[in-house]
């Protein structure tokens, strides 16, 4: 019998390498395939390593795909559109229709209106403590303000602040004939859409006002809101959009259409609140996402997900080398001769 010396090696098996010194297999990272079409075996955290890796990359890749053209081109769903050729093919009754954005700018606090009981209420009223969404609707409207109604609705449902909690909503009718009867129907109707558990704090926080002309005369303006009556339908031509204000009355954000994105609606409230509501998390999106006034939508911003994810890296090449280190050394002590 012929022993080892210091330093030889022999195999045993097909591909396992043994050390004569120690007597045990190498680690199985260092194992070679059995086969030539198979790669070198890769140890449990590295293939922890490229998992993460790949997981990254593909969150990263729809930040590079994020549309960046113009928002809705309808009067009806956005922002005004501007004089000149754009809106000379438009029927006359659309020409002054949209939404021009005010943001940063007070609402007049001192405006007075009626809520649904019919009391006389200051805008300023509903302020001072919790960020405001906004909407301009008249009650009766045959089509587009149920629309938005409906898709406030549906944002409410699912967003995880309630109505009158985290935030308030105050709608006013833009329709100086209706009086404080239909806000009332009204409220009750969209009230009672919400998941019960929603219901009673919306029912304190979700306001549904009426106003004379000049009152709504100087909301409308205010906040950019240009609208037309038609005398031929009797009905008014105007645009959709809902828009967040903050606890001190200054229009903060505008989100258009008939949809409003939970993500972003929370996002607004969030930015709004001076970051008094929303958690740690809202606080790493809103590094990620930033609001783009042209599109009232809130975009990725790819060179913040890039360094984002350069730490995210960094942390997790650190933790691979700490777990990669104990585990190298759990493996020594179990080794005949180690101190285990």
């Amino acid at each position: 019998m012929i022993k080892a010396r210091r330093g030889d090696t022999e195999t045993r098996g097909r591909g396992e390498v043994v050390s004569s010194t120690l007597g045990v297999s190498a680690s199985p990272c260092l194992r070679f395939s059995q086969s030539p079409f198979l790669p070198v075996s890769v140890s449990p955290g590295l293939r922890v390593f490229f998992t993460l890796t790949l997981l990254f990359t593909a969150y990263c890749l729809p930040a590079f795909s994020q549309p960046g053209g113009p928002g809705p081109s309808s009067p009806l769903y956005g922002a005004r559109p501007q004089s000149g050729a754009v809106s000379s093919g438009l029927p006359k009754a659309l020409r002054d229709v949209g939404i021009d954005q005010k943001l940063n700018e007070q609402l007049p606090m001192d405006l007075v209106f009626r809520n649904e009981k019919g009391e006389p209420v200051k805008l300023g009223d509903y302020f001072g403590k919790k960020p405001v969404v906004l909407s301009l609707v008249y009650y009766e409207c045959p089509m587009l303000c149920t629309q938005v109604l409906n898709g406030m609705v549906s944002a409410f449902k699912v967003l995880s602040f309630k109505a009158g909690d985290e935030f308030d909503v105050v709608t006013v009718s833009f329709d100086p004939r209706e009086t404080p009867a239909l806000a009332t129907a009204k409220k009750k109707t969209y009230v009672g859409y919400l998941p019960e558990a929603k219901r009673a704090p919306a029912e304190n926080g979700w306001h549904f006002l009426t106003g004379d002309s000049e009152s709504i005369k100087r909301f409308t303006e205010a906040v950019g809101f240009h609208y037309h009556f038609d005398e031929a339908t009797n009905q008014f031509a105007h645009a959709s959009a809902i828009m967040i204000a903050t606890p001190e009355g200054k229009l903060a954000r505008y989100f258009y259409g008939i949809e409003y994105s939970p993500k972003d609606l929370r996002l607004g409230l969030v930015e709004a609140s001076q970051n008094k509501i929303g958690s740690p998390v809202d606080q790493l999106l809103l590094y990620c996402y930033h609001y783009d006034p042209a599109t009232g939508k809130y975009g990725a911003v790819v060179m913040n997900m890039v360094r984002l994810g350069g730490i995210a890296t960094l942390f997790a090449m650190v933790a691979l080398f700490f777990v990669m280190r104990r585990r190298s050394a759990t493996q020594v002590r179990l080794r005949p001769g180690g101190t285990a």
